[in-house]
C-alpha cells in the first residue's frame, strides 16, 4: 500500500490554546507543569486526528514551545555562553531566554537573533556557533515525544532538522567557516539516531530545505560526507525532506545521497516529478507532497492524481504521499469557520482538511481511481465554480492596472531636491526620533473591538473611545520628547488583516490563526479576486491624529508587497499582478492622507526580503516587480510628502541596491538584535537616503539602555553620515505594554539627545 503522511503539523492548538498557555506560564499564571500538560495533551490531539484521517506514519518533534530551530539548538546544547553554562539538560526557561531574553526564571539577557524561516512569515531563531563550539545532546525532548507517541500506539515518524541545513542557518560569532564544524554535528547526529534506532524507530524524516537553493560546492560536499556517515546500518531509515521549491541542480546529489527515502514539493517542484523519477533507484521510496502545506485552496484531486499515477506505475510501494511541506503554515481545521462565505468556503481546505486530502490520494493510488470517483469529481466541480465566480474579476481593476505608465511609479524629482524641501517642511532636529507604528494594543482596546463585534456598543461609542485611545497615545509621546509621532493605530487588529477588511478582494477567517514566531499567531486574510479600494482607510483616524499636535504625524500604511505575502493569496493568476493591484488601492490612500494633511506617510515593507525567490536566478525578475509595486503606491505625492518605509528581521544585506531603488526618503530596519551586522551592506554601498537602525528590540521583554543605544548608533554612524540617522525601534510596540514602552522611549529620547551633542 502507499503510505499517506504529513511533514508536520500545526503546533498551536485549534483555538490556540498553546499561545495562551505559554503567555500564562511567562506571567506566572500557570505552573511549568501546567505547560508541559498542555503540550501533551495538544500532541496527542493532533496525533488522534491525523491517524483518524489516514495517516500512516505520524509527525514527532514537529511540536514546539517556541520554534523548532532552538529546539534543535538545545538538543544539540548549542547554548551561547550569555545564557549561562548548561549542567545536564537545557530546562525551559534558558530555552525561554534565549527565544526572548525574559523568562519566569534567569537572569534577563539579549534574546539569539530571530529571522525568516525561507521565504515564508515564519521566524526562527539563528543558532550561533563559536569557532570551538561542543555540540553534546542537552535535551530529552525528542526523545520524550516519540515516547508519547509510541506509548498511544502510533507509527512514530521523528522529525529533525537535518545537520547541513542547521548549519547552514546558523552564524558564526567570530571570524571562521562554520563548515569546519560538520564533523563534529555529525557524530553529534549519529547519537540522536542512535537512541531512536534503540526506541525502535523505522524512519526518521531528516528536514534539509537548503536542497532547494543555490548551495556552494563546500556544502554539497559536506551532504556526501555527513549522509556517508549517518546512513549507516545502526541507523533507522532516513527521509531526506525537501520542500519549499525544486532541487534544481541539487538533483544528482540528493537522488545519490545513501538515504532509504526522499521527499520532494511537488507543488513549488512539480516540474522537476519526472526527472526525479528517472534519476532515484527504484528501490529508494519517493515521497512527494502533492497537496500544498502553505497555501488554503483545496487541492485540485484530479490533476494531482493524475501526476502521481506514473510515479506510482514506477515505485509501486515505494511512493508515499504527502504534504509539500510541514502544514505548521496552514491553520488548523476549516470546521471552526462557522460564518465563513458559504460560496468560497467549498474551495479552501486548512490542515485537518489537508491530511484528509492527502488519504484520498493514497486510497485512489492503491485502489484505483475509482474508488475515490466521487470526490474527484466533486473537486473538479468545485474548481469550475470557481473559476466561473463573477466574484473573482473586476473589469475596471483590469482596465486601471493596463493604464499604469512608468510615470505612475516615479517621483517628480529626485531625492536629493525632495530632502532639502522636506527639511525646510518638516524642521526636525539631527538624529529624529520617531516609533515604527502601532503602540500597545491594551486590553481595553481589545475589550473595545471584542464589545464592537457583539454589539454591546455602538459604533459611534466605538470611534469615541478609540479617539481617546488615540489623544493618549499622541499626549504621551509629545510627554517623551518624540520628533515624529503616530496615532498607535488602536483601531486597528491586524496590519494586514485592518486594511484587508476594508479592500474589494479580501475575505476573512474567525480562527485561520497561524504561528508567526514564538507565542505571535497572525490570522491571513485569503485574497480571492481583483483587489480594489472603494473608501478610504486611514484618512480620518490620521488627520484627527494630527490636529491633537503640532509635530508631524505619521500615517500608516501596510505595503504591497507585505499584504501579498502575508496573505492567503489566490492561484488563479500570477502573484505580482495582485500585487499591483493592492499598490494601486494604496497609491489611492496615499493620496488621500497628503490631501489630508499628513506630510509623513510611511509604508511598512517587513516582507520584502521575504518574498524573494530561493534561487537566485529568479531574483532580478522579482526583485523589479515588488520594487515598482512599492513605488507605485508611493509615488503619487508631492516632493515635500516624506515617504517611510519599514523592514525587520531578515537579512538585507544582499538585496540592498533594490531597497535603495524603492526611492523611499527614510528606511527604517531591525539591527538590534544583530547588533547593527544589518549595516555591514553600508561599508560597500552608498545608501542614498535616509535610514533608522532600529536601536529597541521590541520582541524581547528586555529594556535597554540610553548608553546601549548610544554604542549602536555610534556603530551605525562609521558607516552612514549621521545627519541622515533617525533613532527609532526596530519594530512596532503593539505587543509590548505601557510602562515597558515609557521606559524604552524614554532612554531612545535620551540617547538622540547625547548624540545631538556628540555629532553636533
Amino acid at each position: 500500500m502507499v503510505v499517506a503522511h504529513s511533514l508536520g503539523f500545526p503546533r498551536i492548538g485549534a483555538n490556540r490554546e498553546l499561545k495562551k498557555a505559554v503567555e500564562s506560564y511567562w506571567q506566572k499564571a500557570i505552573s511549568k507543569d501546567d505547560l508541559v500538560q498542555e503540550g501533551k495533551r495538544l500532541r496527542r490531539l493532533h496525533w488522534e486526528l491525523q491517524a483518524k484521517a489516514g495517516m500512516d506514519l505520524l509527525p514527532v518533534n514537529d511540536f514546539s514551545f517556541y520554534d523548532h530551530v532552538l529546539d534543535m539548538s538545545a538538543l544539540l546544547g548549542v547554548v551561547p555562553s550569555r545564557f549561562g553554562a548548561v549542567n545536564g539538560q537545557v530546562d525551559l526557561d534558558t530555552y525561554f531566554r534565549m527565544g526572548r531574553g525574559r523568562a519566569p526564571t534567569g537572569a534577563d539577557t539579549t534574546a539569539c537573533e530571530m529571522t525568516k524561516w525561507f521565504d515564508t512569515n515564519y521566524h526562527y531563531m539563528v543558532p550561533e556557533f563559536a569557532e570551538n563550539q561542543a555540540f553534546a545532546l542537552k535535551s530529552n525532548k525528542l526523545f520524550d515525544e516519540v515516547d508519547e507517541a509510541v506509548a498511544l500506539g502510533y507509527q512514530a515518524k521523528p522529525v529533525v532538522l537535518g545537520p547541513l541545513s542547521y548549519l547552514y542557518l546558523g552564524k558564526a560569532i567570530g571570524d571562521f567557516d562554520k563548515l569546519k564544524l560538520l564533523p563534529g554535528l555529525v557524530r553529534a547526529y549519529g547519537e540522536i539516531l542512535q537512541r531512536l534506532a534503540q526506541k525502535g524507530i523505522a524512519w526518521v524524516q531528516i528536514d534539509e530545505p537548503i536542497l532547494v537553493m543555490d548551495l556552494p560546492q563546500s556544502y554539497k560536499d559536506g551532504f556526501a560526507s555527513a549522509y556517508a556517515t549517518l546512513a549507516g546500518p545502526a541507523s533507522p531509515k532516513l527521509l531526506l525532506t525537501t520542500y519549499f521549491g525544486g532541487v534544481g541542480d541539487n538533483l544528482e546529489l540528493v537522488c545519490k545521497l545513501p538515504v532509504q527515502g526522499l521527499h520532494v514539493d511537488g507543488v513549488r517542484g512539480k516540474n522537476e516529478l519526472v526527472q526525479v523519477a528517472e534519476h532515484l533507484p527504484r528501490d529508494k521510496v519517493l515521497s512527494v507532497g502533492m497537496v500544498d502545506g502553505r497555501n488554503i485552496w483545496r487541492c485540485e484531486l484530479e490533476p494531482a492524481f493524475s501526476a502521481l499515477a506514473p510515479l506510482h506505475a514506477r515505485f509501486g510501494d515505494n511512493l508515499w504521499v504527502s504534504s509539500s511541506c510541514s502544514l505548521l503554515h496552514s491553520p488548523v481545521d476549516l470546521a471552526n469557520e462557522k460564518n465563513m462565505d458559504r460560496e468560497i468556503k467549498p474551495w479552501l481546505s486548512f490542515a485537518a482538511q489537508k491530511v484528509l486530502e492527502i488519504a484520498t490520494l493514497k486510497k485512489g493510488l492503491s485502489l484505483g481511481a475509482g474508488a475515490i470517483a466521487h470526490e474527484l469529481e466533486e473537486s473538479m466541480r468545485l474548481m469550475e465554480a470557481k473559476a466561473s465566480s463573477p466574484r473573482i474579476h473586476n473589469a475596471e481593476v483590469k482596465k486601471r492596472l493596463s493604464q499604469v505608465t512608468d510615470n505612475s511609479a516615479r517621483r517628480a524629482n529626485a531625492f536629493a531636491e525632495r530632502r532639502g524641501r522636506q527639511h525646510e517642511k518638516l524642521r526636525l532636529p539631527m538624529f529624529p526620533t520617531t516609533t515604527i507604528g502601532s503602540f500597545p494594543q491594551t486590553k481595553e482596546i481589545r475589550q473595545l473591538r471584542a464589545d464592537l463585534k457583539s454589539n454591546k456598543i455602538t459604533q459611534d461609542t466605538y470611534e469615541q473611545q478609540i479617539r481617546g485611545q488615540i489623544a493618549l497615545a499622541v499626549k504621551k509621546q509629545e510627554e517623551l520628547g518624540l520628533d515624529v509621532l503616530v496615532h498607535g493605530e488602536a483601531e486597528r487588529n491586524d496590519m494586514v488583516e485592518y486594511f484587508g477588511e476594508q479592500l474589494n478582494g479580501f475575505m476573512f477567517t474567525q480562527n485561520g490563526w497561524v504561528q508567526s514566531y514564538g507565542s505571535r499567531c497572525v490570522k491571513p486574510p485569503v485574497i480571492y479576486g481583483d483587489v480594489s479600494r472603494p473608501q478610504a482607510m486611514t484618512t480620518e483616524w490620521s488627520a484627527y491624529a494630527q490636529s491633537l499636535t503640532q509635530r508631524p504625524m505619521k500615517g500608516m500604511l501596510t505595503g504591497p508587497v507585505t499584504i501579498l505575502c502575508w496573505s492567503f493569496v489566490r492561484d488563479d493568476q500570477p502573484r505580482m499582478e495582485t500585487a499591483r493591484q493592492i499598490a494601486l488601492a494604496l497609491r489611492d490612500e496615499v493620496v488621500d492622507l497628503e490631501k489630508a494633511g499628513i506630510s509623513v506617510i510611511q509604508i511598512d515593507e517587513p516582507a520584502f526580503r521575504e518574498g524573494l525567490p530561493l534561487r537566485r536566478a529568479a531574483w532580478d525578475d522579482y526583485l523589479k516587480d515588488a520594487t515598482h509595486s512599492f513605488r507605485l503606491a508611493s509615488c503619487g505625492v508631492r516632493d515635500e510628502t516624506q515617504i517611510h518605509t519599514h523592514m525587520c528581521y531578515a537579512e538585507f544585506n544582499d538585496i540592498i541596491g533594490s531597497i535603495a531603488d524603492l526611492d523611499a526618503d527614510v528606511i527604517t530596519m531591525e539591527t538590534s538584535r544583530s547588533n547593527m551586522e544589518l549595516l555591514k551592506a553600508f561599508e560597500t554601498f552608498a545608501y542614498p537616503n535616509e535610514i533608522g537602525p532600529g536601536v529597541y528590540d521590541i520582541h524581547s521583554p528586555r529594556i535597554p539602555s540610553s548608553d546601549e543605544m548610544v554604542l549602536l548608533m555610534q556603530k551605525a554612524a562609521e558607516r552612514i553620515a549621521p545627519d541622515y540617522l533617525w533613532v527609532n525601534p526596530d519594530c512596532g510596540l503593539k505587543t509590548r505594554g505601557w510602562p515597558e514602552v515609557e521606559r524604552a522611549l524614554n532612554n531612545m529620547v535620551t540617547a538622540a539627545k547625547t548624540l545631538r551633542q556628540k555629532y553636533a
